[in-house]
C-alpha cells in the first residue's frame, strides 16, 4: 500500500520516514498520476484545511480516489465543531482529570503526534484523542474551570508549525505508527426507536413537502418509530431521540451539518448523514466519482488557477460554471464568451481554489437521480 504525504510546502516536511512519498497538496489536486493510484493512504498536513481551501480538498478528493485520507473530511469537521467537542470531552471526563490534575495553571496545551506526547503521563489521554480525532498531529486546549478540566477546542498542527525541539520525538513516533500501521478507529452503534425530523416550513424548495412528511409520520409509527417533526431551534432536544432524519436542504456551512455532526457524536441514526452532506453537497467530489468509476457524463474539468487558460478549448463554449457546494441552480452560472468567462471565473476562485467547468448540454427536462444508503 502506497502512503502519501501531502505539506504545504515540501520544506515542511524534513522527518526521515522510508518508503513514504512526500509531495505538495497541490500536486495531489492536479496531478493525474495521483487520480489514478489504487490502494493508498494520505496524510494530510497542510497548514490550512479551512473549508475550500488546499487541505480541505485534499481529504474531500482522497476520498472520491477511494484513498484513506488522514484527517478524514469527517474529522476535519468535527473538529471545527464546539458541540462534538464537548460532548466527547464529556464521555473523557474521568480520564481527563485523572491525567491533568497536577497541572497547576488554568490552562495547558497538549500536543499529539500520532496518539503520543513528549510525557509519558499524557499518552492514554493522547491516545484517546488521537482514536476520537485521527489527524496526524493535534493541539487540545484544555482549561481549568469549577474545579474541573476540559477540552476548549481541537486543531491540527501542520508539520511546518512542530516545535524544533519536538523533532527528534516526532520523528520517532511517526516510525512507530508507519511501521505498526494501526489505522482504524472503533465504529459506534445504535437502534432506532424514536426519530426527529429536521424540517423548515419557510424553506421554498424544500426537500419533502408538509404533506409528504405528515404520511411519512404515519407509516412510522405503523412500524412501531414515533417521529415528531422539530427545527432548527429545538437542537437541544437531539438527544432525547434515536435517530435523526434531515428534510432540509443540506449544506457545510449551515445548521443542518451541525444537527448532523450532534447526532452522530451522540450515536443517533441520521440520515444525511455529516460524511454525505460533504461529499454530496460537492461537485468536485462528484466530478472525481464520476471520471473514477467511467460514468458518463457532461465534459468535465476542475478548474484552479494553474489552468484557467485551457478550459475553453477543453469545454468549447458556452461553458457552465459551478460553485462546489451550489444547489438548486444556485451558484452555477453560463458564460457565452470568453470575456464572461474570465470574470465568472475570477469571482468563483475567490471562494474556492477549485471550481467545475462544464459542457453545456441541451435537455427537454430536468434530471434527478436519488441514491440511498
Amino acid at each position: 500500500m502506497k502512503i502519501i504525504i501531502t505539506v504545504t510546502n515540501l520544506k515542511d516536511w524534513d522527518f526521515d520516514i522510508k518508503d513514504i512519498e512526500v509531495v505538495t497538496g497541490k500536486q495531489y489536486l492536479t496531478n493525474p498520476d495521483y487520480s489514478k493510484l489504487k490502494n493508498a493512504r494520505v496524510f494530510n498536513l497542510c497548514r490550512d484545511y479551512k473549508y475550500q481551501n488546499t487541505g480541505y480538498y485534499v481529504s474531500l478528493l482522497a476520498a472520491a480516489r477511494r484513498h484513506k485520507a488522514i484527517p478524514s473530511i469527517e474529522t476535519i469537521q468535527e473538529m471545527k465543531s464546539a458541540s462534538v467537542v464537548k460532548i466527547l470531552s464529556t464521555e473523557l471526563d474521568s480520564l481527563i482529570q485523572k491525567s491533568l490534575k497536577e497541572i497547576k495553571s488554568r490552562k495547558y496545551t497538549l500536543s499529539i503526534y500520532f496518539g503520543k506526547n513528549l510525557s509519558k503521563k499524557y499518552d492514554a489521554l493522547s491516545m484517546q484523542l488521537f482514536n476520537l480525532f485521527q489527524s496526524p498531529f493535534i493541539r487540545a486546549h484544555f482549561s481549568f474551570n469549577n474545579n474541573k478540566w476540559s477540552i476548549q477546542n481541537i486543531s491540527p498542527i501542520a508539520s511546518g508549525d512542530i516545535p524544533e525541539e519536538h523533532h527528534p520525538f516526532v520523528e520517532e513516533a511517526a516510525k512507530k505508527y508507519f511501521e505498526a500501521k494501526k489505522f482504524t478507529v472503533p465504529e459506534r452503534t445504535s437502534s432506532a426507536y424514536s426519530m426527529a425530523i429536521l424540517w423548515d416550513p419557510l424553506e421554498a424548495t424544500a426537500p419533502s413537502s408538509e404533506k409528504t412528511l405528515q404520511k411519512f409520520i404515519k407509516a412510522s409509527n405503523q412500524k412501531g418509530i414515533q417521529a415528531n417533526l422539530i427545527t432548527k431551534d429545538d437542537y437541544s432536544t437531539l438527544s432525547s431521540y434515536d435517530a435523526l432524519f434531515i428534510r432540509e436542504t443540506t449544506a457545510v456551512n449551515h445548521h443542518t451539518f451541525r444537527f448532523a455532526q450532534r447526532a452522530k457524536a451522540e450515536g443517533l441514526v441520521v440520515v444525511d448523514d455529516p460524511e454525505s452532506i460533504i461529499k454530496c453537497s460537492n461537485k468536485v467530489y462528484l466530478a472525481e466519482l464520476l471520471k473514477m468509476h467511467n460514468i458518463e457524463a457532461p465534459e468535465t474539468l476542475i478548474i484552479h488557477k494553474e489552468n484557467i487558460s485551457i478550459a475553453p478549448d477543453i469545454l468549447g463554449f458556452p461553458i457552465i460554471l459551478k460553485q462546489p457546494d451550489s444547489a438548486f441552480s444556485q451558484g452555477v452560472s453560463k458564460a457565452e464568451n470568453m470575456e464572461e468567462y474570465k470574470k465568472k471565473v475570477s469571482a468563483l476562485l475567490e471562494k474556492s481554489d477549485l471550481i467545475i467547468g462544464q459542457q453545456f448540454l441541451k435537455t427537454d427536462f430536468d434530471w434527478r437521480v436519488g441514491v440511498f444508503n
